[in-house]
């Protein structure tokens, strides 16, 4: 580990949060010989430390302060207090991620332009496009060791991915296979292959998974130059009367202020964590919150157009055994509004333990249908529905009344589902009933949303600064030496898994910092 840093070492580049962003810009940035502080709210755990137990896992691993939640969606009725299920650990939450790792398509990247003007939607071009991402996908991708890429080859198919893979073929469906996954399908970067356990969510306990915690922060400290700092819950960000940021303050692991100077800062916390900490860091100078000149922070909150479908099949499928997200099938991804919505969806295998399966299969609700899902529990194949939602204005992050433990105050999220979201829904109901139907199921379970691991949006990214709030390199339009690390600078969600994008944008940021700080311009 390298010697920690100064509180008042004003030259250290301080990032918050230690995820798919914050992490992957953190370790590039001391790789390119630049000095970086890390700050983490949650603690540190190794592989050996995660447990094969679902509930056991939560507890160990997930975000559980205190939010509010408003709006239509079910999880204000279902979940109140847990609007998304992320991780409060170093890694973030790539330590829970499935490890599905998809380029957007270049439509997504232009949706105001491919989609035109959605009835009560927020949508907007992203200032950069796919042919510019190339590249950088690419060296994520080998990074990452995603499968498929690279001459990597794909993982094994289990018996839940076997069931869809039958259903979709059968109903003509073409683009169906193990998936994208930034899992070793072979032993790679010091990590050995995949042993198939099944705990994927839990954080992967023989290492083949990618996560920032495993494979990006290591390399970083071996440089010397990347300090992370477990358990330093980040409460406002200070600037100087020219209005750069010039020091973060957080609260140690005693619950003790401190305060972090720096030569610039990166908020990556999550979608809903970030626009909270810029909100929370407002001043006289900034009286709407930090970056906020366009009133955009906390807005535009996307969580992708989620949802599961079960087959109850009348012979054991064992959907648990084997990686979580054994599969894929793309077909619907496309921009085809002759479905009755624009933007794609896709479907992707998941399983529940039957600990989780009983609480997130029809959350509070109890009754035969119910039951006989769980006396049937080893006949269920499922899959999850991962689809482009719209952004809003009006779904936003905002500060509620009610104060945390460190007498901040807590975020409020509020969603509604747009109309499209919910044609898009029914509609990948409806087809993954088919899937299962098309080889037999006794019967089809949908299941609403799950609290949200896909965060997206609520500081986006936009080439004008009336439109966002950080520009083409995550950098706030308002303040030049403050960024934006995370999915929260997302204009558009697209129907892929967004983590792989969040690594390409982190690399690229970490080039565009590098080549600004050699040239005396941060």
């Amino acid at each position: 580990m390298p010697a920690p840093y100064e509180l008042n070492d004003d030259s250290v580049f301080v990032i918050v949060g230690s995820g798919a962003g914050g992490g992957t810009l953190g370790a590039e940035l001391a790789i390119k010989g630049i000095d970086v502080v890390v700050l983490e709210a949650g603690k540190r755990h190794e592989t050996w430390d995660f447990i094969n137990d679902e509930w056991d896992s939560f507890a160990q691993l997930a975000w559980g302060d205190k939010r509010m939640t408003s709006g239509s969606w079910d999880i204000s009725r279902t979940f109140p207090n847990l609007p998304a299920w992320i991780v409060k650990s170093v890694g973030g939450s790539t330590v829970h991620w499935a490890g599905a790792s998809l380029r957007f398509q270049e439509h997504e990247f232009k949706t105001r332009t491919h989609y035109g003007e959605v009835k009560d939607a927020n949508l907007l071009d992203w200032p950069i496009d796919l042919k510019e991402m190339e590249p950088w996908y690419a060296k994520a991708e080998d990074r990452m060791g995603v499968t498929r890429t690279n001459g990597i080859p794909g993982l094994p198919g289990n018996n839940n991915f076997k069931v869809l893979e039958a259903g979709a073929k059968k109903i003509g469906y073409k683009e169906v296979h193990t998936g994208n996954m930034a899992i070793n399908s072979q032993p790679r970067d010091d990590r050995g292959s995949c042993l198939q356990i099944g705990f994927c969510f839990q954080g992967c306990k023989s290492g083949a998974k990618w996560s920032t915690l495993v494979s990006e922060i290591p390399k970083g400290e071996a440089t010397g130059r990347l300090e992370v700092r477990p358990e330093s819950h980040v409460l406002r960000i200070e600037h100087d009367a020219s209005g750069k940021v010039t020091a973060v303050v957080y609260a140690d692991a005693q619950g003790v202020e401190q305060r972090q100077k720096a030569r610039a800062v990166a908020v990556a916390g999550n979608s809903i964590e970030s626009p909270r900490l810029l909100l929370n860091s407002k001043s006289s100078m900034f009286p709407d919150g930090l970056a906020n000149s366009s009133g955009q922070v906390g807005r535009n909150y996307m969580r992708h157009t989620t949802g599961s479908v079960y087959g109850v099949f009348d012979k054991p499928v064992h959907m648990y055994r084997g990686t979580t997200m054994a599969g894929i099938v793309r077909d619907e991804a496309r921009h085809d509004p002759s479905r009755g919505f624009v933007g794609g969806y896709e479907f992707e295998t998941l399983s529940l333990g039957l600990p989780f399966m009983a609480a997130f299969l029809d959350p509070q609700k109890w009754g035969r249908d119910f039951a006989d899902a769980m006396d049937n529990y080893q006949n269920l194949a499922g899959l999850w529905i991962v689809g482009e939602d719209m952004p809003c204005e009006t779904n936003r992050i905002t500060l509620a009344e009610e104060k945390d433990k460190f007498g901040m105050p807590v975020a409020s999220v509020h969603f509604d589902d747009h109309e499209n979201d919910t044609a898009m829904r029914n509609h990948a109901y409806k087809q993954g009933s088919a899937i299962y139907e098309a080889v037999g199921a006794l019967r089809s379970i949908h299941t609403p949303p799950y609290p949200s691991t896909h965060n997206l949006g609520t500081n986006r990214m936009s080439e004008n600064a009336r439109d966002g709030v950080v520009n083409r390199f995550g950098q706030t339009h308002d303040i030049p030496n403050l960024f934006v690390s995370d999915g929260s600078q997302f204009t558009t969600g697209a129907a892929e898994n967004p983590t792989l994008t969040i690594v390409s944008l982190a690399l690229r940021q970490a080039d565009h910092i590098a080549g600004r700080m050699s040239r005396g311009e941060l």
